[in-house]
């Protein structure tokens, strides 16, 4: 079934409920049980904002995401805006990134280059967040910080292109994954 087989009521209907539960577990991992698992968190959000895509609803999964960000600010997590920014910077509009490579039918390793490039840049901001921002209070009183800091922009690179690698792979998988639960769904 292609897109114009659905009403645009399917794509408002999928979007939403996709949005409602990114907020949720968003919330969840920021105002609440969040601390070493807020990865975990993200994940569930993320995986929540591929529904729309999976039925290639490009302006619905955006409109997904957007809704999903000021939300989850205004139920809270503006007290803990730190943590919701690599969400907003990166994580929550890297599934339409994917799907758009799909369907564009970008290269692959240009696409890896501009992502990994934009997951690196997402990584500095945070560090800079830590080490001129409110949020690295604790953190920057650490020895491992204090080794870490001389070598930090050589790793941010170096480690962030790897785990980027591996993390866009994953993530490819889980949107097909998606995609085969989500075509059952007919309208």
């Amino acid at each position: 079934m292609g897109k114009n087989k659905y009403s645009k009521s399917f794509e408002i209907a999928l979007s939403a409920i996709s949005c409602a539960v990114a907020v949720l577990f968003l919330s969840l991992g920021i105002l609440g049980a969040g601390g070493y698992f807020l990865g975990l968190w993200y994940l569930i959000a993320v995986l929540a904002l591929m529904v729309p895509l999976s039925k290639q609803f490009f302006l619905g999964g955006f409109l997904a995401y957007l809704g999903t960000c000021i939300l989850t600010v205004i139920l809270g997590a503006v007290a803990k805006f730190w943590d919701l920014l690599p969400f907003i910077m990166f994580f929550g509009l890297h599934p339409l990134a994917n799907a758009l490579q799909i369907r564009f039918k970008v290269n692959r390793w240009l696409a890896y280059a501009l992502k990994a490039i934009w997951f690196i840049g997402t990584l500095y901001a945070g560090y800079f967040m830590m080490v001129y921002g409110l949020i690295g209070d604790g953190i920057l009183r650490t020895q491992l910080f204090e080794y870490l800091k001389n070598y930090i922009y050589i790793l941010i690179p170096i480690v962030g292109a790897v785990v980027f690698l591996i993390y866009d792979f994953l993530i490819f998988r889980c949107q097909i994954m998606i995609n085969s639960l989500i075509y059952r769904i007919r309208k």
